[in-house]
């Protein structure tokens, strides 16, 4: 009998026919094969094993691909096996109820050995108390709060990765970009909280301060997520750590970009809860999610992982046909792995009793004490914990019951999946990452932060309206806009500071104006200022503000960008009298002073040698006669000019330059004697401060400053404040303060100006320079306090410093306070050079005469050569005459 679909007289009936006829054999021969396999097989053992997954959830539908792939793949590579695993699928649903009625009912009813999952880690924490009980392992692929511990649930297995790995990879981002502050969403749940105190240890140590915590249920609406956007919106704060599961992440990303949250300046890095999964999620939540950053555990390219991916995303979407863009992720391969490892265990343990004990049962006992104990559940977990293979997850080794991590990746959320921007590693805590679209569709980094004063997003800046010293803070009206601009020392390196930020900061300039009282000097007018930031008026101060202990409990200083020190300004005064009883010696240094008593004895000396040559009688005779005449000489060349007769060209030369030094010593001598005996010397009026208090009169001090408050009870009503260094030097004209107290950069200005007659003794009191204030608290402190080191390190300090320090001074000069002042070696010696250059060559010169001359009369000196004395040398003499020949 024929099966009518099988029946056309059609030829193209008949070739789909024979076509469906050939599947309809090949699927009857393998379920035949199969069932022969396992049944035939006698010594073979069908070991149950329980699945407790969500098939309503992206994760729980991807992991039971995952999970039913490795049984089959495990299976069809080990034909020849004692022991298989069958699989028992059951909802865990989304609760803890849930997945414990599932975790039951696997045990009492179905008896299995082992559990793949659950999915959440409150589930995994609560079915750890049945699988101690029954000895059953449970093995979770996707549960990873640090809350889980095998010390305490040692029949729970993660074949994953704690949460508490990533939170350094995390923190490491975070520096990178020089954020100093952040904020972290998470859920209430096991999930979200346990990761929290690592997380925020991670930060800390990386100098990074935690502005707010948001907790979201499970259970909260889209109004309760949209309050919470609220108020994170209004912080400064831009920099947002997200650690929720994908479901309510979901909701969150909605609501943050109704909100215009993933807009420019602003931040957001998701953990690997949802970082992993964004390659499978839907295209409106990609949307939500543009310019995000995400942590997940890195997962090296292989052979194996190559030929999985094609096959486990046919089958993916076979079974869940509705879902478009899936991909494998993390949790899919642990899962996988997980599956392979267990089928691994049962292997080894050849697993034969599939019996469970029955406890004892009595009147008040409960379900969980009717739960039977597996006899093969300690030989199995203990080969689970002897796990040791590579998987498509990576190497797959059981470390304190959970696997191990030293590497993460860090992506990018970037059009319609992700891109891989960097990694980090454990060896290595900083992280090195690549360009990154930033929410806005922006390379900019975001500043992390948006500072906003009480008008608007302008940064507002106070600055003093000074009467004085107009050096430092001056305003002046622009002619071109007509518009009041701030300009000076300390405004222009507060420009440059601010210019030199990393990200543009925009801030406006606001004159500060003292009040009368103030400017009558009775209070601290610069800590009224300084109280401004603390009442919101304004943002920060800039300025010649001295950083005071006092004002930090109104505002954060920066860097100092120059120092200050309080010193006094005192007058010089003329003091005539000379109590030095030697003091004809004062014009000359004691080093001159030998000098050119050395030089003394060297002219005698040079002449006594060159006249010696010349057989002058004058300078010869008994070594005493010689060295009194060498002496008196010297002594008359250069006081009365030679009296002696030289005989050499050489001394003459030798004695004309000593003559015209000492001429040039005795000339210098003469002046600078008479300058100290005539002229007064200026000396400081005071110089300590106990002198100034001793000596009853009036003092000033820079008004404004903190000095008051310093001064007041030492001077009492003797105490003047003074604006500007014209108002201190007519003040000093006129009698009315004997001193001036006031600050270093003060001080310098006042004596550029007016340095005769004055000058500054001190330090009294030491400060730490002038700063910039900003409000407590100020993300922007630690950026501008760098770049407060780096412009007054650098070169554009100097130009500020030429421009407002020196070029605006009407005069320069030297004070001379002696009166006069010693002739030092270092100035004449040029002089003492060309002496002694002279005297050598001399030396040198006669030397070489006398060596010639010498020459010359020896030759002179040699008698002739004879006649015999030629024939004897040679060979040749003449005959002789005997006397009788003669």
């Amino acid at each position: 009998m024929c099966i009518p679909w099988l029946r056309n007289s059609n030829h193209s009936s008949t070739m789909e026919g024979r076509a469906l006829k050939f599947l309809f054999f090949v699927l009857l021969a393998a379920q035949v094969a199969v069932s022969e396999r396992l049944n035939g097989n006698k010594d073979l053992t069908l070991v149950k094993v329980g699945v407790i997954v969500d098939r309503n959830t992206l994760v729980g539908k991807m992991c039971w691909a995952s999970i039913s792939m490795a049984i089959d793949d495990f299976y069809d590579g080990h034909p020849n096996i004692s022991a298989r695993l069958v699989l028992h699928l059951r909802d865990g649903r989304a609760d803890v109820v849930g997945a414990g009625s599932a975790a039951l009912g696997l045990v009492n009813k179905e008896g299995v050995l082992a559990i793949l999952g659950p999915q959440k880690s409150g589930q995994a924490k609560f079915l750890s108390t049945i699988a101690g009980k029954a000895q059953v392992p449970i093995i979770t692929f996707s549960a990873t709060s640090p809350f889980l511990s095998s010390s305490s649930t040692p029949y729970l297995l993660r074949m994953s990765i704690n949460d508490s790995a990533q939170v350094t990879a995390i923190a490491s981002v975070i520096a990178h970009y020089g954020w100093r502050e952040v904020s972290i969403i998470y859920e209430d749940t096991d999930y979200g909280n346990g990761v929290i105190p690592f997380l925020i240890d991670a930060l800390q140590d990386n100098s990074v301060r935690l502005t707010r915590r948001v907790v979201i249920p499970l259970t909260a609406t889209d109004d309760q997520i949209t309050d919470e956007l609220s108020t994170l919106k209004m912080l400064k704060n831009r920099v947002f750590i997200v650690h929720l599961s994908l479901p309510l992440g979901e909701r969150l990303f909605a609501k943050a970009t109704d909100r215009e949250m993933v807009t420019t300046g602003y931040a957001w890095i998701v953990t690997d809860g949802i970082a992993s999964l964004v390659n499978s999620l839907d295209s409106k939540v990609i949307k939500n999610m543009q310019g995000f950053l995400g942590v997940k555990p890195h997962v090296e390219r292989s052979a194996d992982l190559d030929a999985f991916i094609p096959r486990w995303r046919r089958r993916y979407r076979r079974e869940n046909p509705e879902d478009e863009r899936i991909e494998p992720h993390i949790f899919s391969l642990w899962a996988y792995d997980a599956a392979k490892a267990l089928a691994l265990a049962v292997e080894k343990v050849k697993v034969k009793s599939l019996a469970f004990k029955k406890p004892r049962m009595s009147n008040n006992s409960t379900d969980l004490d009717s739960i039977p104990t597996s006899e093969s559940g300690p030989a199995i977990i203990k080969a689970l914990e002897e796990t040791d293979f590579k998987g498509l997850s990576g190497y797959v080794r059981l470390v304190n019951g959970q696997l191990q991590s030293s590497k993460y990746q860090i992506i990018n959320v970037v059009g319609n999946g992700q891109k891989s921007v960097g990694n980090w590693s454990s060896g290595k805590n900083k992280v090195e990452l690549g360009a990154v679209i930033w929410p806005g569709d922006t390379s900019s980094v975001p500043k992390g932060w948006e500072e906003k004063g009480k008008g608007g997003k302008m940064l507002r800046v106070g600055v003093p309206v000074k009467e004085g010293f107009f050096e430092f803070v001056k305003f002046e009206v622009d002619p071109i806009d007509n518009q009041t601009k701030p300009t000076g020392y300390s405004i222009e390196i507060f420009k440059k500071v601010m210019s030199s930020l990393p990200y543009d900061v925009p801030y406006d300039i606001v004159p500060y104006t003292f009040n009368d009282t103030e400017n009558n000097g009775t209070s601290g007018s610069y800590d009224k200022l300084v109280q401004t930031v603390e009442r919101e008026e304004y943002d920060a101060v800039a300025g010649d503000i001295t950083i005071r202990e006092n004002r930090f409990q109104y505002v954060d200083f920066t860097m100092p960008y120059t120092d200050s020190s309080v010193y006094i300004i005192v007058p010089l005064e003329a003091d005539n009298k000379s109590d030095s009883f030697f003091v004809f010696m004062e014009p000359l240094t004691l080093q001159l002073w030998l000098c050119s008593l050395a030089f003394f004895l060297l002219t005698g000396f040079t002449v006594w040698v060159i006249e010696s040559m010349e057989n002058n009688e004058h300078f010869g005779g008994p070594l005493l006669h010689v060295i009194i005449n060498v002496l008196y000489f010297s002594f008359s060349t250069a006081v009365f000019a030679h009296k002696q007769d030289l005989r050499s060209g050489l001394s003459k030369m030798v004695v004309t330059v000593w003559v015209f030094a000492v001429l040039i010593i005795t000339s210098t001598y003469t002046a600078n004697l008479a300058s100290i005996l005539t002229a007064a010397k200026l000396r400081p009026a005071f110089t300590n401060m106990e002198e100034v208090v001793k000596n009853g009169q009036p003092v000033g001090f820079g008004k404004g400053s903190f000095l008051e408050s310093h001064l007041r009870p030492i001077f009492g009503s003797r105490l003047i404040p003074l604006s500007g260094y014209d108002e201190f030097a007519t003040a000093f004209e006129n009698g009315t303060v004997s001193s001036v107290f006031h600050e270093l950069p003060y001080i310098r200005l006042f004596l550029k100006k007016y340095c005769k007659g004055y000058t500054m003794v001190g330090p009294t009191h030491r400060t730490a320079g002038f700063g910039f204030g900003f409000r407590k608290g100020s993300p922007l402190l630690s950026d501008v306090s760098k770049a407060v080191v780096a412009v007054t390190q650098g070169p554009a300090m100097d130009d500020i410093e030429r421009k407002w320090m020196l070029a605006n001074n009407t005069s320069e000069c030297k004070q001379d306070e002696d009166g006069g002042s010693h002739i030092t070696l270092h100035r004449l010696r040029g002089l003492f050079f060309v002496i002694g250059f002279t005297f050598s060559l001399a030396l040198i010169i006669a030397f070489v005469v006398r060596l010639l001359r010498a020459n010359s009369e020896e030759q002179l000196r040699s008698p002739p050569i004879i006649q015999d004395e030629v024939l004897e040398l040679s060979g040749e003499l003449p005959q002789t005459k005997t006397p009788n020949e003669a």
